[in-house]
């Protein structure tokens, strides 16, 4: 049986050269997201780009939350395909099937959750027409809840879009790009592999493969938005601390990418980075859930990744928070 998470990455076949290919495969990975996915669809399908261009495909990994092929028939009126797998095979080869079925020059994995903006397409198209060195290329993009609201933008690389400099080193120190955000050439995907390892970080992992081997574009204009919620995959991992401890993963499998000279440096950063960011995980899920469980096991992984002073401070105040019981 295949293993559900691969431990190298896994082969993408090539697809032979045709003048009928699309420029685009937009593939979006769904499972037990039905509540979201309308949305999605349509966010895709009102930028009006023809079939002969544009592969709009869902694959759904045996999602048991609601009817999810008359969902596609629905909205997507025949222009969305569906395929379904014949069991759950889990996310990293759910997006493995993606890719492989992408037929498309430019694949863009579009969770069944989150939503690109009009013009997305049309905006890291020409990207990929103006650097046509780039291997992958990204937008800014938007954080939003449950119910779409706004939560805050992300901010800008640089304020001027174009090939980005010294983007490997920059990455690897942490997590910049949300797949929302980003489309990458399949041929790169069929000579790099796809995503593994890990559930939670195999994409931040997936960027800087890519950035060591070819340039990426970006433009700053806000085209994306990637949804935050509690029923995700990494809301579930918060609850228990694993999202620490795939990010401790990630960083080990990244430091394979980088030289030699510059491993330690980058690894120090992004612990310090992520264990003040798991502070602030702690302190939301307090606010938002009051989990005494979840709150301690961010902090008992946090302390594993470094300490400083202010990280005491913070842990300090959300202890007597929780002491209090207040939000």
């Amino acid at each position: 049986m295949m293993a559900r998470i691969p431990s190298s990455p896994p082969s993408i076949k090539p697809l032979p050269q045709s003048k009928n290919r699309p420029l685009w495969s937009v593939m979006i990975p769904v499972y037990n997201c039905s509540q979201y996915l309308t949305e999605t669809l349509e966010g895709v399908l009102r930028q009006g780009i023809p079939e002969k261009v544009m592969q709009i495909e869902v694959i759904d990994d045996a999602s048991t939350d609601a009817d999810v092929a008359e969902i596609v028939e629905r909205i997507g009126k025949g222009r969305v395909k569906y395929f379904r797998q014949s069991e759950n095979v889990g996310s990293l080869r759910n997006f493995e099937t993606c890719i492989n079925r992408a037929q498309g020059e430019l694949v863009h994995i579009l969770h069944g959750d989150d939503r690109v903006l009009d013009g997305y397409y049309e905006k890291v198209g020409k990207l990929f027409q103006q650097y046509p060195e780039a291997g992958a290329a990204f937008c800014r993009y938007n954080y939003i809840d449950e119910t779409g609201k706004l939560m805050y933008p992300q901010r800008p690389e640089v304020t001027q879009e174009g090939l980005l400099h010294d983007w490997l080193i920059k990455l690897a120190e942490y997590q910049r790009v949300q797949y929302v955000a980003i489309a990458v050439r399949r041929e790169v995907y069929e000579k790099l592999g796809g995503f593994f390892g890990l559930t939670y970080g195999e994409d931040w992992e997936m960027w800087v493969r890519i950035a060591k081997y070819y340039p990426l574009a970006y433009t700053p204009e806000i085209l994306a938005e990637y949804r935050k919620h509690e029923s995700s995959i990494s809301g579930q991992k918060f609850i228990t601390g694993e999202n620490l401890t795939d990010i401790i993963r990630a960083m080990e499998l990244i430091q394979t990418h980088l030289p030699e000279s510059k491993r330690e440096i980058i690894f120090r950063r992004s612990n310090k980075f992520y264990a003040h960011y798991g502070v602030r995980v702690a302190n939301r899920l307090w606010h938002d859930l009051h989990n005494k469980q979840a709150v301690n096991a961010q902090i008992k992984q946090v302390l594993k990744m470094h300490k400083d002073p202010l990280l005491f401070w913070k842990i300090a105040k959300i202890r007597i928070k929780v002491l209090l019981n207040r939000a």
